[in-house]
């Protein structure tokens, strides 16, 4: 139909007194069957006053076959002389407002149209069916009249006043319910106002458009962005699960728990077949409800599901799995919540949804985790399960990745337990007291070891050291680290000798492997030996801290000392510091766990230490105690050792020495010197076997080696006796021939003591030999 503009005119007593062609075809009514009549004679429906004083609307005509004809209106008002009101001129669009006004009332959307007052002018049928009431109920009423939630009324009034106040469109969302729970509605709603001719807003319309499933997409994918933050910030097991299940509650769950299979919180590997039945530990719960957990399991309890319940299936099939009210797997598992823990049954009432997912890492099944809902009306859908699997997917990573570093920092500590001394030796020369505190950083165990190692005539090396890095390897290499030491020293090396062949061997050790750089493999290591019938103590250091000493009575001091580079670095010597310690000196060897640290002062700390050794304790077992708790870090960093040792002496009444003259026949002389001393000590039981070791040794020394010579006897926990020369010629054990006349010295000494060895000196070398006690 040819679309032409309507036009009326309505004097001011109400009667038409104009009628346009657009009219005629309308309404189907000429003009001189209307003009000077009433115009309300042509209306289907109520008198047009508001229409009139709103200046538009919508009128319902009656066409002259009968049927009604709604159209949108325009109304201007007409001034006669002197500027009295003369009537009105009323124009339409014949076909464009119907259909607008069609398009409004079947709008899927909920469309509304207020007065700048917030009252409803219209309202079309998707409004009234989310308002549960007719139009009627609604049209002339404050729009904040018809609804309950008055924060959201408020939030609708307030957006309404600024669309009728600014001329401005506004666009926002709304919730209807908490926006912090999966429950809530979403709305995005768009306000804009209606203008006259003069561009004054004379009311405002309102659309609003359900976008829950849009939002709450949204919202599941910034669930799963937040996943990548909030789970796995550490790499501890049962600390993991309860970040997945506070990320759950209360956003995507009223309740949830997470189970694992038992051999994921030890240090097994997993199952070489498929898990027998489906009992699991339950390591994470969480309600919505603050402190009620429903009577479910406690941490660390056993978990077993029905075969057929939501979580075995899940289990089984590795899949997630929905389950409601009314289904026979639902009820199945809430009758066997109730059944296996009452209590909780009245927490259980109104629970109406679940889901179940497992948790699978690299194609092995971890455990599951269930999310229950009561409070929340919507039930899971497919958008959940999909969701979930892939949240689960993440966070059984995470549980994989802290399972796999338990594991390794539980064999780290193994080996490193097992490579560590277990019990260290009764010592006449030194006492002992020892601290080793692994880190608890996610770096894992480092590579810190200390030792204390018997040496010949009743010495005494001290042994501390840091290999760089943690973890197994780090372990692996202290271990070969400490057993080259104890094997260089029973070779009875000075310390800056050891060190330097220790240092060849880590760079052995850092060669074997291609590519490796030699400060991956880099250590720092102290080693001193303490001589307790000379009291004095010789020391070097490789790239490691210099150890504190009290003397007694005296004020704690580090010992001024050169260390050398790191075990690996090569490059430059390393020098030997030898000092004369009194009886009663304490020693403090350590490694730079216990004084450095990312945020810590080291000289600060090393203050910290000085007191600490200071401060007078009934023991040395006590004072390692004191100066942990003084010096330790707060949070360690790297592994602590920590070996104290308190000096003694051997004095002269366990000690004899007499210097020997290059003459054979004075070698009667010294074994009955010898065997008077051992008499004198009470040891006559061994003195036939002292004297032929005193025999043999002493005739070597002035046969074969050069002057001076000198006899010594101990006694400590066993005999010594020591033969000194000025020849570093090393003696060699050797089976002599049936007529050699001689060769038979030392495979008698070897056969007759317990050990026998000998060491390089300053001045040539040291034959010695060791008998055990009568009785020992």
């Amino acid at each position: 139909m040819e679309r032409v503009a309507a036009a009326v005119v309505i004097d001011a007593q109400g009667r038409v007194t104009g009628w346009s062609q657009g009219a005629r075809l309308l309404t189907g009514r000429a003009a001189d069957e209307v003009v000077g009549r009433a115009a309300v004679e042509l209306l289907a429906g109520e008198p047009p006053g508001g229409v009139l004083a709103a200046g538009s609307g919508v009128l319902a005509l009656r066409h002259r076959e009968g049927h009604t004809v709604e159209v949108a209106v325009s109304v201007c008002p007409v001034l006669g002389a002197g500027g009295a009101p003369a009537g009105h001129v009323i124009t339409a669009d014949p076909a464009g407002p119907a259909l607008v006004g069609e398009a409004f009332r079947q709008a899927s959307m909920s469309m509304s149209v207020f007065d700048l007052e917030q009252r409803y002018l219209y309202v079309n049928e998707a409004a009234c069916r989310l308002m549960g009431v007719p139009e009627d109920a609604l049209v002339g009423r404050l729009y904040e009249d018809t609804v309950e939630d008055g924060e959201q009324a408020r939030g609708y009034v307030s957006h309404l006043r600024e669309v009728a106040e600014t001329g401005r469109p506004v666009r926002y969302e709304s919730f209807a319910g908490d926006p912090a729970l999966y429950r809530a509605h979403a709305w995005s709603v768009e306000m804009w106002p209606l203008c006259d001719g003069s561009g004054e807003p004379t009311a405002v319309a309102l659309a609003a458009f359900d976008s829950s499933e849009q939002h709450w997409a949204r919202r599941r994918l910034a669930l799963l962005n937040e996943a990548a933050t909030r789970i796995g910030t550490t790499l501890d097991v049962v600390r993991t699960a309860e970040e997945l299940i506070e990320l759950l509650v209360p956003q995507y769950a009223d309740f949830a728990t997470v189970d694992l299979l038992d051999w994921v919180l030890g240090a097994d590997e997993p199952p070489a077949g498929p898990e027998s039945g489906t009992e699991l530990r339950r390591v994470a719960h969480r309600s919505v409800v603050p402190g009620n957990r429903g009577a479910a399991l406690a941490p660390g309890e056993s978990e077993r599901y029905l075969p057929s319940t939501p979580p075995a299936v899940a289990l089984r099939e590795g899949r997630a799995v929905l389950a409601g009210t009314g289904e026979p797997a639902f009820d199945e598992w809430l009758a066997d919540r109730n059944a296996r823990s009452p209590e909780g049954r009245p927490h259980r009432e109104g629970v109406h949804s679940m889901i179940a997912v497992p948790l699978r890492a690299r194609g092995i099944t971890l455990g599951a985790a269930v999310c229950v809902r009561k409070y929340h009306s919507d039930a899971y859908g497919p958008d959940d399960a999909v969701f979930a699997e892939e949240l689960a997917s993440r966070a059984a990573v995470c549980v994989d990745n802290a399972r796999r570093f338990a594991r390794e920092r539980d064999t780290a500590h193994a080996l490193q337990h097992s490579l560590l001394p277990s019990g260290l030796p009764g010592q006449a020369a030194v006492e002992v007291a020892h601290r080793y505190l692994p880190c608890g950083s996610l770096a894992g165990i480092g590579g810190d070891w200390f030792d204390v190692i018997p040496l010949s005539g009743s010495r005494v090396a001290l042994v501390v050291g840091d290999v760089v890095g943690h973890g197994i390897r780090s372990s692996a290499t202290m271990g070969r680290l400490r057993t080259a030491v104890r094997t260089l020293a029973d070779v009875d090396l000075p310390p800056d000798e050891l060190l330097t062949h220790l240092d060849d061997l880590v760079s052995h050790l850092a060669s074997d492997g291609p590519g490796e750089e030699v400060a991956e493999l880099g250590a720092t290591c102290l080693y001193a030996v303490y001589d307790p019938v000379s009291r004095r103590l010789s020391l070097a250091a490789a790239g490691h801290p210099a150890p504190a000493v009290v003397l007694p009575g005296g004020t704690p001091e580090f010992v001024p000392m050169s260390a050398g580079p790191p075990l690996g670095v090569g490059g430059l010597p390393f020098e030997a510091t030898e000092l004369e310690l009194p009886e009663g000196s304490v020693v403090a060897l350590y490694t730079d766990g216990l004084v450095e640290g990312r945020e810590r002062d080291v000289d600060r700390a090393g203050e910290e230490l000085r007191h600490a050794l200071g401060v007078p304790a009934a023991s040395l077992e006590a004072l390692s105690d004191d100066i942990l708790k003084a010096v330790m870090p707060e949070q360690p960093t790297d592994d602590i050792a920590l070996l104290l040792v308190r000096t003694r002496a051997l004095g002269a009444d366990r000690v004899a020495t007499w210097d020997v003259p290059p003459d054979p026949a004075a070698v009667a002389a010294f074994r009955q010197a010898a065997t008077e001393r051992l008499t004198e000590w009470g040891l006559e039981e061994i003195a036939f076997v002292t004297e032929l070791v005193v025999s043999e040794l002493v005739t070597n020394a002035i046969r074969y080696g050069e002057p001076p010579v000198q006899l010594r006897l101990i006694r400590d926990g066993a005999l010594i006796c020591e033969v000194s020369d000025g020849s570093s010629t090393s003696p060699h054990l050797r089976r002599a021939h049936a007529y050699d006349e001689g060769g038979r010295g030392l495979l008698l000494v070897a056969q007759l003591t317990q050990r026998w060895g000998s060491r390089q000196t300053g001045s040539g070398k040291t034959i010695w030999a060791q008998q055990p006690l009568p009785g020992a």
